[in-house]
């Protein structure tokens, strides 16, 4: 199976995006999100031992794929199975790319796993009935810099180095903007499977008694911290919005690869604020057929930002 085949099975609602970028850079940010994936599938191996990971997560920071295949025996879902065993195919398309592409997808893996890295270590004391949280705000919103937040950058960077018309956008504030973008996307993903990773000992989450979490039940005594995060989560995905609009309205395909996650990712903290988000019972996701509501109305209204907004605008009401 060749790498970019696998796509659909690992990347799920990402998928969407990937699927929809012109053909100038959908090779390289797929790749690139086939390596991030694989170090991550490394990185949650958890009947492999933390030391062996974090080693091979350092080699593959260093371009070493070498071992990694090996873990694909240990993998329960069939698809993170055959990503790690399409690695070395991966490894070679990597090599047959442009220099300057190959130097911005190494520059954002090596960010991917240092984060990853900075998790395996920041949770190692964590375990079932007793999560372990982030220390503040700043080492969350570090953290998601590390995971998502360079992904916004880099993204931006390889769109600039291929698309002549975003070329001509301000790159310094499409950086800023798009690193936000990744962040929103990334504190959204948190927020929705804070009762699941609460569970496996994490909680991303800067609270002084992670362990009460555990009990539905306590959820009052977190919910105004909970509702602020969520703000925070808005507010980058604000970001991302001003981020999309500032492409080119010739350049749709990028533009909806863009609409796509921001119009899902507030649609989500809609569901969220009317759920409770520690019942592991719940599963928070936007249905199907409104994911293919938004693809229809996007691709009806890509070129118009007064259309756009009028989606935006009554996801954001919805969201508040």
């Amino acid at each position: 199976m060749m790498p970019r085949e696998l796509l659909r099975e690992v990347s799920r609602s990402f998928y969407l995006s990937l699927r929809v970028l012109p053909a100038e850079v959908r090779p390289q940010i797929s790749l690139a999100y086939l390596l991030a994936r694989a170090s991550d599938t490394v990185a949650d191996t958890g009947i492999v031992a933390r030391e062996r990971r974090l080693e091979l997560l350092r080699r593959m920071r260093e371009g070493d794929f070498r071992g990694v295949p090996e873990l694909a025996a240990g993998q329960a879902a069939p698809s993170e199975r055959r990503l790690l065993e399409s690695l070395d195919a991966c490894a070679a398309e990597l090599a047959s790319l442009e220099s300057a592409d190959q130097a911005l997808i190494r520059a954002l893996l090596d960010t991917i796993i240092s984060g990853q890295t900075f998790d395996l270590e920041r949770f190692q004391a964590a375990a079932p009935g007793a999560p372990v949280a982030l220390a503040d705000g700043a080492e969350l919103d570090r953290y998601a810099y590390m995971v998502a937040g360079c992904v916004g950058e880099f993204w931006t960077r390889l769109c600039a180095a291929h698309l002549p018309l975003f070329a001509a956008v301000d790159q310094e504030e499409m950086v800023r903007l798009g690193v936000r973008f990744g962040k929103g996307l990334q504190l959204v993903n948190i927020l929705r499977d804070m009762a699941a990773d609460l569970r496996l000992g994490r909680c991303y989450l800067p609270v002084p008694r992670p362990e009460a979490l555990l009990d539905p039940a306590r959820y009052p005594e977190v919910a105004e911290d909970y509702a602020r995060w969520l703000d925070v989560a808005r507010e980058h995905l604000d970001a991302g919005w001003r981020y999309a609009l500032r492409i080119p309205p010739r350049l749709w395909r990028v533009r909806l690869a863009c609409v796509w996650p921001i119009w899902i990712g507030l649609a989500t903290i809609a569901l969220l604020r009317r759920s409770n988000p520690l019942d592991a019972t719940q599963r928070v996701m936007v249905p199907q057929w409104r994911v293919n509501l938004f693809l229809a109305r996007s691709l009806l209204c890509a070129r118009s930002d007064r259309l756009l907004n009028q989606t935006y605008e009554a996801l954001c009401r919805a969201s508040a």
